[in-house]
């Protein structure tokens, strides 16, 4: 590399973003990620060795996925090839197949494929890769922030450890912080700048364990911060808001955030926990989720998990969802939030998903017999010629509306569908349902 060379990388090096900048160039340096790691973790005792096998690298963004990845390369002196898969395909693909096969073969070097976004390589991209992944002929690193039991073929996962990265702790994120707030070289330690208590505290809560985002709103905030006549650049609470602007939840609509966040406000609903609900229930809404989506999945579990406990629940939940149609957004948030709580609140039964789910069973699996003539419909004269409608008793002409008669086909006649939670208003039906069976007993005696 001559001068010339030395000074444009140089100037481009400080022309990249901070995050980019402060990438630890050892493993000693890298912070988080201690489960895999540390001294005696198993992914650390394979660098060691200089074993490594294919990985799945799993986590939210801001984890510090490429960079293991490039750290890793290093460790195990292989030569790293990065190809993201959203611009990747198979020519892409083969060519590095071909250069890792040229290069084993030469100069017996390892070669490390790391695909950023592995999620999105489509069927046949993920089968081009699976025999060189097989053979030895690269060490797969692939990157994904949604769960790749969902999104890369089993073949592939069946050859590759899967390994989880996690959110970095308060403690981690002011690390790396203040590290860059020091670094004279790559980091902001020209500037002097100098960050209250308040503002690390604001920083590193918003960012919720995203490191990238943590260091691009600290280069934004030291670099707008006015100079003191000292020099120095006093980051006040105030200027970090500024920097920060908007919490950002992490929610993807179509991946593992959207399932995640929806599944826990749905048993957050079902485990009757009202400050759970409203918690999940504003983490969509603020992401942007459609709240006709949310409304839907209200009524569903009004209906699933309130059930006959408490009938109103499913009648509250089909308002809220009327309201949303007409209201929007912002005003919406309030008939989901009363439609969701009153539902965490309501007693539980699931008597009646129970007994349609056990009666389609039933019906799929089992003849369906004859439906009894008594109740059958008699429209015309050939009907009641056949014995349509014939010996039906009706109800209406009993004490209290009920008289015992046979409604299910011969085969399942003793079966039980429904059964009684005995919470909230099945408590009511439960008895009224104890009186049927004595009138029915009553009658058989007499």
């Amino acid at each position: 590399m001559d001068l010339f060379s030395f000074a444009d990388e140089q100037n481009n090096q400080s022309n990249r973003p901070l995050a980019y900048r402060m990438r630890p160039t050892s493993l000693e340096e890298y912070v988080g990620q201690e489960h895999i790691l540390a001294k005696g973790k198993w992914l650390r005792e394979m660098l060691e060795k200089d074993q490594l096998t294919s990985l799945i690298l799993f986590g939210p963004p801001g984890t510090g996925k490429t960079t293991l990845a490039e750290l890793i390369a290093k460790r195990t002196r292989s030569q790293f090839v990065p190809l993201n898969a959203v611009t990747s395909g198979i020519p892409e693909i083969r060519e590095v197949i071909q250069g890792a096969k040229e290069r084993l073969r030469l100069y017996q070097d390892r070669t490390i494929l790391f695909i950023d976004e592995i999620h999105r390589l489509n069927r046949t991209q993920q089968d081009a890769l699976l025999p060189h992944v097989e053979d030895g002929t690269v060490i797969l690193i692939g990157a994904t922030t949604e769960n790749p039991s969902y999104s890369v073929n089993n073949a592939l996962l069946s050859r590759a450890a899967v390994v989880p990265l996690y959110s970095l702790s308060e403690e981690e994120l002011t690390t790396l912080l203040f590290r860059a707030l020091r670094d004279q070289e790559m980091g902001l330690g020209i500037y002097h700048a100098q960050l209250e208590s308040e503002a690390t505290q604001h920083l590193v809560q918003i960012c919720e364990g995203d490191v990238r985002r943590a260091l691009h709103a600290l280069e934004i905030a030291v670099l707008t911060a006015p100079i003191q006549a000292d020099g120095t650049r006093i980051i006040t609470l105030s200027q970090m808001e500024q920097a920060t602007v908007r919490k950002m939840v992490r929610y993807d609509k179509l991946g593992d955030h959207h399932y995640d966040t929806i599944s826990a406000f749905i048993k957050s609903m079902r485990g009757s926990d009202p400050n759970a609900t409203l918690y999940y229930l504003a983490r969509m809404l603020h992401a942007g989720e459609d709240p006709r989506f949310i409304a839907r999945r209200i009524m569903v579990h009004a209906a699933e998990d309130v059930g006959l406990a408490d009938p109103q629940a499913l009648v509250i939940a089909t308002s809220a969802s009327h309201a949303v149609e007409k209201l929007g957004m912002p005003e919406a948030r309030l008939p989901l939030a009363e439609a969701a709580v009153y539902i965490a609140t309501a007693p539980k039964s699931n008597s009646v998903y129970n007994g349609i789910n056990e009666a389609l069973a039933l019906v799929e699996k089992e003849l369906s017999g004859e439906i009894p003539l008594a109740i059958r419909n008699a429209p015309s004269k050939v009907a009641k010629e056949l014995g349509y409608g014939q010996g039906y008793l009706y109800p209406h002409s009993y004490p209290r509306g009920y008289v015992a008669q046979q409604y299910l086909p011969d085969p399942h006649q003793d079966k039980i569908f429904y059964r009684s939670s005995g919470y909230g208003y099945e408590a009511k039906l439960e008895k009224l349902d104890q009186w049927r069976k004595e009138s029915d007993l009553n009658s058989s005696e007499s």
